[in-house]
């Protein structure tokens, strides 16, 4: 019975671990799932204002009615799936227009792994 229990909690560990990896993944996915979004929206911006949002104003400009945008583009600005608010920096950096990062589960700069940072313009390149 011993051997039975020992097994079983073996078993339930490697579940654990393996879970715990797609948890990771899903939030990284969901991360970007976010930000092409937002990136969208902003583009809708642009066309109707003739310019993106400027730091001042952030993504909460997507949620505000004006002339050209009788209903907003967005319904609200959500964090990200660690619970941090997303980056908008307009410019962005190498002569992008903006940029929206997600700093990851550490909500700091930089990181490896489940700290690594999600960028708009890295969306497409396999991370």
């Amino acid at each position: 019975m011993l051997v039975v229990l020992v097994l079983i909690g073996l078993l339930a560990g490697l579940v654990a671990v393996n879970v715990q990896s797609y948890l990771l993944k899903g939030k990284q996915e969901a991360a970007k799932t976010e930000i092409s979004t937002y990136v969208n929206a902003l583009e809708s911006y642009h066309t109707m204002h003739g310019r993106y949002p400027t730091n001042d104003e952030g993504l909460q400009a997507l949620t505000e009615s004006t002339e050209q945008m009788p209903e907003p583009l967005m319904k609200r600005v959500s964090t990200d799936p660690w619970g941090n608010p997303y980056q908008y920096n307009a410019p962005g950096r190498e002569g992008r227009a903006f940029e929206i990062i997600s700093f990851g589960a550490d909500g700091q700069e930089g990181g490896e792994g489940e700290n690594r940072d999600i960028k708009s313009w890295q969306l497409t390149d396999d991370q």
